[in-house]
């Protein structure tokens, strides 16, 4: 039978020791609530995860495998898929080419020898994706990403190169009165990102962010997920739902027992199943070629066989 629907899991494991609304806090606070999150908070939600026989997408920095590598090897060992997600969850729209494809490199290489195997999927720390990220993943085989937000509830293949005239009031509107030009679609399958379905915004403290006071009631949040999964339930033949998690807000005991209640709510509707967000992708392609002459992600490891990038 067909699944009604897809959920997929997506955890974010990470330390916060490289958030830039705290850059200028010298507290301690900062940096153990980091140590948390991938220690108590992912040690929570392994244990969620393991009582509803889930398995989930982690996207993992380089940076937390390199410091907590028994922590994520227990993530590993659970069978959950890993992802990329940088090294110092570092923004790749604040850098320049090579500076991604360096942190790209040895993420890839570390993440390939962690798991045994190359990573099929990416999330851009921040969901900021970079006007080159899309070629770069495709150069080195990465097959899905979940940074954007074209869509909603519905897996697509990535078109990148999009291009629009801004506004400039020193000008004639004639001059910037002009509409998008799409760019070029690409063999990149999205999993689309959604602010309204992640976590941290409404429950994360973020001392310099006055969006993010962190004491949202985490049933507000529940009813928000619940009504937008009963929507797209009722409208779709079939959809997607992805829900991004992270430790250091999902590993909190008012916000697991949130996740309990949501996922028993899911598992009353049929044709619902849990699964990790490269079997989307799978699925996705399986149903859906990309359009001829589309730029293909490069074989499976085959960057492995070039020297380290420096």
């Amino acid at each position: 039978m067909e699944a009604k629907t897809q959920q997929a899991t997506s955890a974010e494991a990470r330390p916060d020791l490289n958030n830039p609304f705290k850059s200028k806090d010298k507290s301690a606070k900062v940096f153990y609530a980091g140590i948390f999150a991938a220690t108590v908070g992912t040690q929570r939600m392994l244990k969620m995860f393991d009582k509803y026989n889930i398995k989930a997408t982690w996207f993992i920095p380089g940076h937390t495998l390199d410091s907590f590598p028994t922590e994520m090897a227990a993530v590993r060992d659970a069978g959950h898929e890993i992802g990329l997600h940088g090294y110092s969850h570092e923004n790749p729209a604040d850098m320049t080419l090579d500076q991604q494809r360096v942190i790209l490199d040895k993420t890839y290489r570390q993440l390939t020898e962690f798991c045994g195997k190359p990573p099929k999927g990416s999330v851009a720390p921040w969901w900021e994706a970079s006007a080159e990220g899309a070629q770069l993943l495709l150069d080195y085989g990465i097959e899905y990403d979940h940074s954007l937000s074209h869509h909603d509830c519905q897996a697509y293949y990535l078109r990148t190169g999009d291009s629009w005239t801004k506004i400039d009031y020193s000008k004639h509107p004639n001059e910037w009165m002009k509409p998008l030009v799409n760019g070029k679609e690409t063999g990149l399958v999205e999993i689309p990102a959604n602010w309204y379905i992640d976590d941290l915004p409404p429950m994360m403290f973020i001392k310099a962010a006055p969006n993010s006071h962190g004491y949202v009631n985490p049933r507000d949040v529940e009813d928000i997920w619940r009504d937008t999964f009963d929507y797209c339930y009722r409208e779709y033949d079939e959809f997607i739902f992805p829900i991004t998690c992270h430790p250091d807000v999902s590993g909190r005991p008012q916000v697991i027992l949130m996740h309990e209640r949501l996922i028993e709510h899911f598992m009353k509707h049929e044709g619902v199943e849990f699964v990790t967000m490269g079997y989307i992708s799978d699925d996705f392609k399986s149903r859906n070629s990309p359009m001829s002459g589309a730029a293909m992600p490069a074989p499976a490891g085959s960057m492995l066989r070039q020297s380290p990038i420096q």
